[in-house]
């Protein structure tokens, strides 16, 4: 098992450098001065442009400054934010909690339900559940994220009154955070009623992120129990008189787990990059919502620093789902 995950290691350091080229190159290709680009319309003086350039290094030879640049990544620096002169690693992991809840809630529900709906449609192929599951799972796939978020605020919200509009919890409690996960950081607390506030913030964000990830697995997970429950073990289980439920949830679902786990893990590490439209839609303090504020602020080294750290985000996730595919078959390691 060491072979194989410190293979899987030697693959995502390239990957790493790569995505630190691309990275650094982010800057440089842009047309003009970097330094006046992030000045903006503000506008900026000789002696301030000239301190800048020395500062972010931009006046030294570009093999320097890449070398300079990947130096500081190994070394844990990612930058420093020209807006509010904090590290661009502090901000990410203060921030970053409140993106990891609202994906564990929205992967929660896209698993809780996916798996499920599409088992049923595997095995009830052909007929009009399977039709209406991979129906409904097309329509929540094509979805547009900003048009269902809205239609979601407006009805639950808006009409109804049922659930927050924004935030993550409300502004009438407040209390040092301790994990950054507000949910537990709220029941924590004592506070009568935070956790419930908590919990009712998270309702309306955690379902539309989960829309297109729950399409995503009820889909494959059909497939692949389709493709399971062709081959010559299960006929011959069925043969052996082994009940309907003992076949599909031992013998199929088990080996129709790989390209499931595949997909999930997929999943995990697309919202944890940073689910963009959702955090900005409903005002979720979390990276993603974080990156399009720098973008708008054109604050370059935090956009530069937090692509690196959300591509880091992205190989662990994939790592540790390549680790899973050793656990649930371990020929996986051999190869």
């Amino acid at each position: 098992m060491l072979r194989f995950l410190f293979a899987r290691i030697g693959v995502l350091l390239p990957t790493f450098v790569g995505v630190a080229v691309v990275a650094f190159s982010f800057i440089r290709l842009l047309p003009g001065d970097p330094v006046t680009l992030m000045a903006g319309e503000r506008g900026i003086t000789p002696e301030r442009h000239a301190q800048l350039t020395a500062l972010l290094g931009y006046d030294q030879p570009l093999p320097v400054q890449f070398w300079y640049y990947l130096t500081n990544l190994f070394q844990g620096d990612f930058g420093t934010s020209i807006v509010t002169r904090r590290p661009v690693l502090t901000e990410f992991l203060t921030l970053f909690p409140a993106t990891v809840e609202l994906s564990l809630v929205a992967i929660f529900l896209a698993v809780l339900i996916g798996v499920p709906a599409g088992v049923v449609a595997a095995v009830k192929r052909g007929s009009w559940i399977d039709q209406s599951i991979m129906g409904t799972a097309l329509v929540g796939y094509s979805m547009p994220i900003f048009w269902w978020g809205l239609l979601l605020i407006i009805f639950f919200s808006g009409t109804l009154g049922w659930t927050p509009v924004s935030g993550r919890i409300s502004l009438m409690y407040f209390f040092p955070p301790v994990t950054g996960f507000m949910l537990v950081d709220s029941l924590i607390s004592g506070q009568r009623g935070a956790f419930s506030s908590a919990l009712s913030h998270l309702v309306l964000p955690g379902i539309v992120l989960a829309t297109i990830p729950l399409a995503v697995i009820a889909r494959q997970t059909r497939s692949a129990m389709l493709e399971v429950l062709g081959e010559d073990y299960v006929r011959t289980a069925r043969a052996k008189g082994l009940g309907q439920g003992r076949i599909i949830g031992i013998h199929a679902l088990r080996n129709a787990l790989i390209p499931v786990v595949t997909t999930i893990g997929l999943q995990i590490g697309v919202m944890l990059a940073g689910a963009i439209l959702t955090e900005t839609i409903f005002s979720w303090p979390g990276i993603g919502k974080w990156m399009v504020d720098s973008v708008f602020r054109r604050d370059y080294p935090v956009v530069q620093g937090g692509l690196l750290l959300i591509a880091l985000v992205v190989m662990f996730v994939n790592l540790v789902v390549d680790l899973l595919y050793g656990l649930i078959n371990p020929r996986v390691r051999a190869r």
